[in-house]
């Protein structure tokens, strides 16, 4: 299956996970080639015409953006961009970040506003296609001038063939990519350098990631709280369509409505209740859940934007004969919504570790620490320790990182967006949550099993939710090592087939 990168279609998030989950390759349409050989084509011209400098294009860049650079010299000046700027330390870009990197890269080329080579543009794709991935770091961007240090890193290797890849499963230098495959470093042309290099490609492949499996986790929230709701015999009547109906909050209802197709048929649910309300944790969820998936949905509209546009500098506009200097690699639009990503998501782990809280405190009949024999066994006492550690470095990550900037550049770039730490903090969050949602999962399907043993069943949908659990993480009746259980208990949500 092959996905056409074309200008005049709109890359959504969707479409992405339609890619990335079908192994798709990458081609570029026959506009897409058409527009930026027409960029070209104009900047070749533009520079023959124009007598004043043109910045990035026959000029330094940042505070030595008023140095000229001869004729003969700016092939040289974009190959020494990208091996000065490649300074990227810390932790590796996770690899399935890298290809988003890849793609949204060869996607921002396509609308014909950069002035790339056609070859360059097609070197990303074959990389993508291919799975010759960079070796990029986590630290170096201000998310300013675009991600300048990471994408360095990766057309270091990418273009220039310099540095390390990933390559059929192992790490080697990218030369002997180069040589089983026939391929020769790019010469770069003017500007080139600049356009690869600009951009905000780093931190929107996070944030698509990040989305990606937000949007995955807030269906999954649905479904834990579900199981929790009705292993904790609470009540169905806080999910009612015509209380929300008074107010509307469009992720509410959804939340809401999940809860109660999700509990439909259960005995537990059903049944007569002693207890008059539930604990905010479980009252209290569709407006959490409800808030997250708004959240999930505004930042999807603004990340769709993103990628969907030009986001390098200059910009060069052949059809009104121009060349602007602007700031649309400017990293804040992605730097405050993934901030703002992160609290929604951190927000469905602390809710998750509550209701896991809940579940341990021997209340409506659950034994303590969900064990028959506490005291001499510890039960689930310490798995809700990990998932409170965890909730609470999630808190720790989501202060914002889109409200700090560090001039730089001689003061030439004096407010930075700070989006590359947004970006990966909210990476972190989301895999915290995760793991604290495992968690809950371990819990809710061991206090489930002691309703069955009260003779009571859940809904169709929860109980075979569990018995495809049970598979791989058995009840637990006497204590044993539990990191074990936790582990496949994130496999488990991983794996698990999720559709809305």
């Amino acid at each position: 299956m092959i996905h056409y990168i074309n200008p005049d279609e709109r890359l959504t998030i969707a479409r992405v996970k339609e890619i990335v989950d079908n192994h798709m390759t990458l081609a570029l349409s026959e506009e897409a080639k058409k527009r930026i050989q027409k960029c070209r084509d104009y900047l070749n011209l533009k520079m023959e015409t124009q007598k004043e400098p043109i910045y990035g294009v026959t000029t330094g860049f940042g505070s030595l953006c008023n140095i000229s650079i001869s004729k003969e010299q700016l092939s040289q000046l974009q190959k020494n961009l990208v091996m000065s700027h490649a300074c990227g330390v810390g932790d590796e870009v996770p690899q399935e970040v890298v290809k988003l990197m890849l793609m949204l890269k060869a996607q921002n080329f396509c609308f014909g506003y950069s002035g790339a080579q056609l070859q360059t543009v097609q070197r990303l794709i074959d990389c993508y296609n291919e799975d010759v991935l960079p070796v990029v770091y986590q630290q170096g961007s201000l998310g300013a001038s675009g991600d300048l240090c990471p994408l360095a890193n990766l057309m270091l290797p990418a273009i220039l063939g310099m540095g390390d890849v990933y390559y059929k499963g192992r790490r080697c230098d990218v030369s002997e990519v180069y040589a089983e495959k026939g391929w020769q470093p790019i010469e770069l042309q003017s500007k080139e350098g600049l356009a690869l290099l600009n951009g905000t490609q780093f931190m929107s492949s996070y944030a698509v990631w990040c989305l990606l499996k937000a949007q995955r986790l807030s269906l999954q929230a649905d479904m834990l709280l579900s199981l929790s709701l009705d292993a904790f015999d609470g009540r169905i009547e806080p999910f009612y369509e015509s209380l929300h109906m008074v107010r509307p909050h469009k992720g509410q209802l959804e939340t809401a409505a999940n809860v109660r197709r999700f509990t439909e048929g259960s005995q537990i649910i059903a049944r007569h209740k002693e207890h008059v309300q539930d604990p905010y944790s479980f009252r209290c969820a569709p407006q959490v859940h409800g808030a997250a998936k708004d959240t999930i949905r505004y930042v999807a509209s603004v990340v769709e934007t993103e990628i969907n546009s030009t986001t390098d500098n200059p910009i060069v506009l052949p059809d009104d004969d121009m060349v602007i200097s602007g700031g649309h690699f400017h990293g804040e639009p992605l730097a405050m919504v993934l901030d703002f990503l992160a609290i929604a998501i951190a927000e469905l782990g602390s809710i998750s570790e509550r209701r896991t809280y809940q579940l341990i405190d021997a209340k409506r009949g659950l034994p303590s620490f969900l064990v028959a024999k506490p005291g001499l066994n510890s039960g689930f006492m310490i798995p809700q320790y990990a998932a409170a550690s965890i909730v609470s470095q999630s808190k720790q990550l989501c202060t914002p990182s889109s409200v700090d900037s560090i001039p730089s550049s001689q003061n030439q770039e004096d407010l930075v967006s700070m989006g590359a730490n947004a970006a990966t903090k909210c990476y972190r969050v989301v895999e915290n949550t995760e793991r604290v949602m495992a968690i809950e999962l371990f819990d809710a399907a061991q206090a489930l099993d002691f309703r069955h043993q009260e003779g009571l069943k859940s809904s169709p949908f929860i109980e075979q939710m569990v018995a495809d659990y049970r598979k791989c993480v058995n009840f637990v009746d006497i204590d044993q090592i539990m990191y074990k259980h936790i582990h496949a208990s994130v496999r488990f949500l991983q794996q698990m087939k999720v559709e809305e």
